[in-house]
């Protein structure tokens, strides 16, 4: 079977697949995905077939391929040749600035940076809102942009200002020398412990990572702060960064995040109805790349948090049992 490029190599691609109707199996498979697709044109499609970013039934083809009733279309789209970045007055809650880098608290819903069906309101269009210069970085898509959060994944995000603090910065990401920590409610209990599975694009669901044997290297720290007999307020300190990777370790050993869609518990999340993900990047320590200071920041608590700490609360517990001062400690 052929393969579509490493979807990991590319912050300008995201995944989707189709399968033929009846009344598509006469059509030409460029035509049939602008019809799914009406806003992009043939022209990109075939250049997307050309590339060899669409399969059908898990095979590279030909734009000339008429496929079946039933078959399966997967489609890597790529940005758009061309596209530009348009600077939005979008309000930053900033953590901390200086004349290298800053440092925001993201917010559920921001998207970190553009791509095809998210081309504006993203934190790369606040990014160039708010400051007169930024690191340019190697992707155009991603100016200052040294790593991400996932769209639903609220906390701190670091952006270089300075092309010296850009490459000094992906070099400490790189070499583990920024120590991240992140609140998770999940479902479940989980152990204290750490976890070690490697991670790599699902095989058949292209949008999503999963465990596997010949997957990346991925380890996360994971230690169980307060619980019910439901759900649990978990610290997790990832030390590898892979794509989705708290959410798919957790999802492994059978805690995953509420509020997932993608590695949740359909059951749990209907029953309890939080209103995201509820994943939080809370604290970053890292020595500045250009100053040499010690940089300890934190990201507050959010406040589509707290109620679901106070459940795990014990009625004799104050409600500042769990607050971010015991946090601070950890």
């Amino acid at each position: 079977m052929a393969h579509l490029m490493d979807p990991t190599s590319s912050s300008q691609e995201f995944y989707d697949s189709v399968f033929v109707s009846p009344e598509e199996c006469n059509l030409r498979i460029d035509r049939l995905l602008t019809s799914r697709f009406p806003t992009y044109s043939r022209t990109y499609f075939q250049s997307l077939i050309e590339q060899g970013c669409v399969l059908l039934n898990g095979d590279i083809i030909k734009k000339r391929v008429c496929p079946k009733e039933g078959d399966e279309i997967e489609i890597c789209f790529q940005a758009l040749p061309g596209s530009s970045l348009t600077p939005e007055s979008i309000p930053l809650n900033i953590i901390y600035e200086d004349e290298y880098l800053l440092v925001v608290n993201k917010p559920p819903g921001m998207v970190v940076h553009p791509a095809p069906g998210n081309w504006s309101g993203t934190f790369v269009n606040a990014l160039l809102g708010y400051c007169e210069t930024i690191a340019p970085g190697t992707d155009p898509l991603r100016p200052g942009i040294v790593h991400r959060l996932d769209k639903d994944t609220s906390g701190l995000l670091i952006a270089a200002k300075t092309p010296l603090a850009h490459q000094k910065l992906i070099e400490l990401f790189a070499s583990r020398q920024i120590e991240k920590l992140y609140l998770a409610i999940c479902v479940g209990r989980p152990a204290n412990r750490t976890i070690s599975a490697p991670i790599g694009r699902h095989p058949t669901r292209r949008k999503e990572m999963t465990v596997l044997p010949e997957g990346k290297e991925a380890i996360s720290l994971v230690q169980t702060v307060a619980f019910n007999d439901c759900i649990s307020l978990t610290i997790i300190r990832p030390k590898t960064g892979r794509t989705h990777q708290i959410r798919v370790h957790l999802k492994h050993i059978g805690c995953p995040v509420l509020g997932d869609p993608t590695y949740g518990n359909d059951k749990t999340n209907q029953a309890l109805s939080p209103s995201r993900l509820l994943l939080h990047a809370y604290r970053l320590r890292f020595t500045h790349p250009i100053t040499g200071a010690p940089m300890h920041l934190s990201a507050p608590i959010p406040e589509d948090f707290k109620p679901w700490i106070l459940r795990l609360c014990s009625p004799s517990q104050e409600h500042a049992a769990i607050s971010e001062d015991l946090l601070a400690k950890i």
